[in-house]
């Protein structure tokens, strides 16, 4: 099988606490991530991420601060490549293109309750504790995230 990797753009939100949005899936249990979602045809890594951002999270009112060029590279476990297979997709893993975004509103604004609900819960944290929550084969791509966005937030004039 030749290694498909789908691009993908993951989202990375801050708040006026410099504390950083995780998400806990509703399929796996105890498995917090940042939102992130395929990138359509035509779109820019940009666009995905303001779109996916609404779509698991209903959050609008965001300032986005940045969008990386080059991806993050992640592969797949095989009982989770197993499991896509059954559901008719062909990829190994994904390219995760990271954007970061500030969100100066309150939590009321957090829907998770979406037309296809991927998230069950979220929390606040610090990057360095988010970036150590997320499942094994995701921490070097939420490194890289971290190391391009840690001083963008600690910058950020709020």
């Amino acid at each position: 099988m030749s290694e498909i990797y789908r691009r993908n753009a993951g989202i990375v939100v801050f708040n006026k606490q410099r504390q950083v949005l995780l998400c806990k899936r509703n399929d796996v249990a105890e498995a917090w991530q940042f939102p992130q979602g395929g990138i359509e045809a035509g779109e820019t890594v940009a666009q995905a991420a303001l779109r996916e951002l609404k779509e698991e999270t209903s959050l609008t009112d965001v300032v986005l601060i940045k969008s990386l060029n080059s991806p993050a590279r992640y592969t797949f476990p095989p009982q989770i490549v197993t499991s896509m297979q059954k559901r008719g997709f062909n990829n190994i893993g994904q390219d995760i293109y990271w954007s970061l975004c500030y969100f100066g509103g309150n939590d009321a604004e957090i829907n998770l309750q979406t037309l296809e609900a991927e998230f069950c819960d979220y929390k606040w944290s610090d990057f360095r504790t988010a970036c150590s929550s997320v499942v094994d084969f995701k921490k070097e791509a939420y490194a890289m995230a971290r190391q391009a966005f840690e001083p963008l937030i600690a910058a950020y004039i709020v």
